[in-house]
């Protein structure tokens, strides 16, 4: 029964003790409601914009850029990524071109976007992919090339065509090292889906937090944090889960 009771305090008792510490300095006025709204009036807040409708739409617009922008991310960074280790002019080509952009701040481009698409979810959809493509296509990239030879090899030798070793040995070898670039892509793509409604005032979280600190409104920007920590745990922890599930037969799976 113990455990049971301690085990949950370890993993929340950091998030607790910063919650007890904002209760206690709202409540002994510390600092003025306006620069630290108490942590009822935020909930409070939440809940009247989930009954009205303003949420649920404002979670809406920024899950799906920033899921659209990580899939198409996805699907083409696993590609160039498999494509570079195994194509020498491939790799020529891009290696450079990934070397420069990966430390560059993507959203820097975001301006460019809204030039050619506009003020819309189109534009915030496509600066996701843009970013999230540079830890994708590295992950697949060093997951090829850390696939034996001599398994590549002995796949031809029995007649393995490029189609079959690309879904039966490339794909399965690089699964693990591909799903850890996914886990870091993926808090990647809701940052910049939200920093891109900011920048843009969009209707989504970002551009809701930017609304309410544009009108003074403590308690809306402080509602827009917690919204944003909550949907950033709760796309962490499916990540995990997905990588649980594809990854039964992988000696990490097999240890827990």
């Amino acid at each position: 029964m113990a455990r049971l009771i301690l085990n949950p305090l370890r993993e929340t008792g950091s998030i607790l003790a910063v919650v007890l510490a904002w209760y206690w300095a709202s409540a002994t006025h510390l600092v003025t409601d306006f620069l630290l709204p108490t942590p009822l009036s935020v909930i409070q807040r939440i809940g009247a914009d989930a009954m009205s409708g303003d949420l649920p739409a404002a979670l809406e617009r920024t899950i799906g850029a920033a899921l659209a922008g990580f899939a198409i991310a996805g699907v083409v960074g696993t590609a160039l990524g498999i494509a570079m280790a195994r194509v020498r002019a491939v790799r020529w080509f891009f290696d450079p071109l990934i070397s420069i952009g990966f430390p560059m701040p993507k959203i820097a481009f975001l301006p460019i976007f809204l030039l050619w698409l506009g003020p819309t979810i189109a534009a915030e959809i496509t600066i996701v992919a843009f970013t999230v493509l540079f830890p994708v296509a590295t992950a697949a990239e060093a997951g090829a090339e850390g696939i034996e030879t001599v398994m590549l090899w002995s796949a031809r030798s029995l007649g393995a065509r490029e189609g079959q070793m690309l879904w039966q040995i490339v794909l399965p070898a690089i699964t693990p090292q591909l799903l850890t670039g996914l886990q870091i892509a993926l808090p990647i793509a809701l940052i910049t889906a939200i920093v891109a409604e900011m920048l843009t005032g969009s209707d989504g979280v970002g551009g809701a937090m930017l609304a309410a600190m544009r009108f003074a409104d403590s308690p809306g920007v402080f509602a827009g944090i917690i919204e944003i920590a909550v949907l950033g745990y709760g796309l962490v922890k499916m990540m995990e889960w997905l990588r649980a599930a594809l990854l039964r037969w992988h000696s990490e799976t097999a240890a827990w």
